[in-house]
């Protein structure tokens, strides 16, 4: 209880302090250049100018704290050693490149990369359509998207009782090892093979932002004239073509913007393998390897090395991303 009180508190705190300095500062700017007298055009012209900065001033602030400095401090990091005082220049990245768990990790990050994207935007396209054509849609809809209301911790624990393997010669309580057994198969210690290990953690992100691209597909999808579907029906194509040839090209823009901010996400990919396997059994992934160092190891100028790796990921499809969406806008 007094957790949840903190938690309240903090929240009305942070409202009522967002509240208070946009009011005052917009009174600090009136009192400074009044709308009134002989420069008051001048005045609001000014005021114009400088009230967006009061506003995001706080965003630049947090950004440049806990963003900007990071980056620069990871590189000063990787290039010293374990306590981060002494300078070894690249040997950190020299480590890198020869170090057989960051191949590893790099490995299953591609695998993530190339799998969990496609698949959560194929099944998320794939149910926007069809929940569209349903009389229940609205509920299939929240269905599918409740599992983005879960943290990623959260859904590991559900998916471990998915996973769970407690012997052959013990009752099984994982659904998938229960099947098996029901039909007189052998029960499987699925978090523990290697390569499939990570196929079965991939399931889990999949499960999760399937939602996510529904959601955006589907805003999508209705957005398209029905002018245009009309006449792909008069011409007499099939649901089917005009699904493929018709739809599906005109929401490619969403459909690339879903895809990379997914992509963004997989690169980072952390709680899933941390909660799952600890990146034991061959399913190590960057982030992992990187709390691994920083935590467990304690060597700055390794985890700072990763963590720059995993910033020069992101970076290039963030940026395609951005400038994606500004093109359409």
């Amino acid at each position: 209880m007094e957790q949840v009180l903190l938690a309240l508190f903090t929240m009305v705190v942070a409202v009522l302090g967002c509240m208070g300095y946009f009011w005052g500062s917009n009174w600090i700017l009136a009192v400074i250049y009044p709308a009134n007298g002989v420069n008051a055009a001048a005045n609001i012209q000014k005021c114009a100018a400088i009230r967006p900065w009061l506003f995001m001033g706080p965003a630049i602030l947090l950004l440049s704290v806990y963003l900007i400095y990071p980056v620069f401090n990871s590189i000063y990091l990787s290039l010293h050693g374990s306590s981060g005082e002494k300078f070894i220049g690249f040997a950190n990245y020299i480590w890198l490149v020869n170090d057989e768990k960051f191949v590893e990790s790099f490995i299953n990050n591609m695998m993530w990369l190339v799998i969990v994207p496609a698949a959560s935007t194929f099944f998320g396209l794939l149910a926007a359509a069809l929940t569209d054509r349903i009389s229940w849609g609205n509920i299939a809809k929240s269905l599918i998207f409740m599992p983005m209301a879960i943290s990623f911790i959260g859904a590991s624990i559900i998916w471990k009782f998915v996973y769970d393997f407690r012997g052959e010669d013990v009752e099984q309580i994982g659904i998938l090892n229960a099947i098996l057994v029901h039909f007189g198969a052998e029960p499987q210690a699925w978090i523990v093979m290697p390569v499939w290990n990570s196929v079965f953690l991939m399931i889990i992100l999949i499960w999760i932002q399937t939602g996510f691209a529904m959601v955006i597909l589907s805003a999508a999808l209705r957005g398209i004239p029905e002018e245009t579907l009309e006449a792909a029906t008069l011409d007499g194509a099939n649901p089917l073509q005009i699904f493929l040839q018709i739809k599906v090209p005109q929401i490619w823009g969403s459909v690339a913007v879903v895809w990379t901010t997914i992509t963004i996400l997989v690169l980072k990919v952390f709680d899933i393998v941390m909660a799952m396997t600890n990146g034991q059994w061959g399913s190590q992934v960057l982030a992992n390897y990187m709390f691994d160092w920083m935590f467990r190891g304690h060597d700055f100028g390794r985890s700072a090395t990763i963590a720059l790796v995993i910033m020069l990921l992101v970076l290039p499809v963030m940026i395609w991303n951005v400038r994606n969406l500004r093109n359409e806008n």
